[in-house]
């Protein structure tokens, strides 16, 4: 009994995946969990935002790349403008903004990115925060 406590007390004590902004050396907005996302802005780049998921496991490859927004301003945006890093692991996806992505971030509770058969959801409980500070960020990288 006395294992199965300490075992509980020690799940419990685990620090949550958290959402993290950074402005150096470029504007940084991450989260980690079960997948890492990760969203930069590098002004000096001709597309400056960047999305990339990693997973553990390779995604699959799909023409179509989404990510579904639910919550009070859900919504499903898509793109086939998307590439998979040398291992698969790395799904990326780069543009001149990326205002459908913050704002879905920032106004609802979770997020499914959605490659084919592939799905990873993210909680954004305590994204909002990081999501203001990304949009925020100074224009110019920081050195």
């Amino acid at each position: 009994m006395r294992w199965a406590i300490v075992v509980f007390f020690g799940l419990v004590a685990q620090p949550a995946a958290g959402w993290e902004f950074s402005p150096t050396p470029v504007c940084t907005l991450s989260h980690e969990g079960a997948a890492a996302l990760r969203i930069t802005r590098d002004p000096s780049r001709p597309e400056p935002y960047e999305l990339q998921i990693t997973r553990p496991e390779a995604w699959a490859g799909a023409p179509a790349f989404a990510m579904r927004f639910d919550g009070a301003r859900g919504m499903t945006i898509a793109t086939d403008r998307h590439r998979l890093s040398e291992d698969l692991r790395t799904l990326s996806v780069t543009d001149r903004g990326f205002g459908n992505v913050l704002d879905g971030l920032e106004f609802n509770h979770t997020a499914t990115a959605l490659g084919g058969a592939d799905a990873v959801m993210f909680d954004l409980e305590g994204a909002a925060e990081a999501v203001r500070a990304f949009r925020e960020c100074p224009a110019a990288p920081l050195s």
